[in-house]
């Protein structure tokens, strides 16, 4: 029986030819995965929904560059971390910062007392740059590595932990001053 990876490799060389069944099939195969990943950048299920389908989108726009040589799901990520990261861009540009206001409303509902933590989490995060928060959830939320945040967020290793010691400041700094 041929492992996962094998099929991603079997379907992207497919999908690569035009069959459109076998984009489905990838699309099906890692749907949660994508999803997951999303929700670190939205809460919002309409956006949220929006998010997977545009990283599917340049998924598919993008075959003819993936290698082959790391599984398909890490460069999946890749492209997903960065769709998540321009729409954190695209909305603060639109939006701004989220007022004081909005943070408590996030933290804090008046029948139920505090909410769940990860929606103080991402209340907090909210609360900073796009850059900050990217490197914030890719190593604390997400879980990676330093190399393993460069490389999703396309920057260098150097620069990653530069961004992710300066966020840990900007963001206990905040917490401290307005926590």
């Amino acid at each position: 029986m041929p492992r996962v990876d094998d099929d991603d490799a079997l379907d992207v060389q497919a999908a690569r030819r035009g069959d459109h069944d076998a984009f489905a099939r990838l699309v099906t195969r890692h749907t949660p995965t994508v999803t997951r990943l999303m929700q670190r950048f939205t809460r919002e299920p309409g956006m949220l929904e929006e998010l997977v389908q545009d990283t599917f989108v340049e998924v598919h726009g993008s075959l003819a560059r993936f290698r082959g040589d790391a599984p398909f799901v890490h460069y999946l990520r890749r492209i997903g971390t960065r769709v998540g990261y321009r729409f954190w861009t695209a909305r603060r540009r639109a939006v701004g910062t989220v007022s004081d206001e909005a943070l408590v409303e996030l933290a804090v509902d008046g029948e139920r007392g505090v909410r769940d933590d990860a929606e103080w989490v991402h209340a907090w995060l909210a609360r900073l740059s796009p850059r900050d928060r990217l490197v914030l959830t890719l190593v604390y939320l997400e879980d990676c590595t330093m190399v393993e945040a460069a490389k999703l967020a396309g920057w260098s290793v150097a620069m990653t932990k530069v961004q992710a010691h300066r966020a840990r400041k900007r963001l206990a700094r905040l917490m401290e001053n307005e926590g």
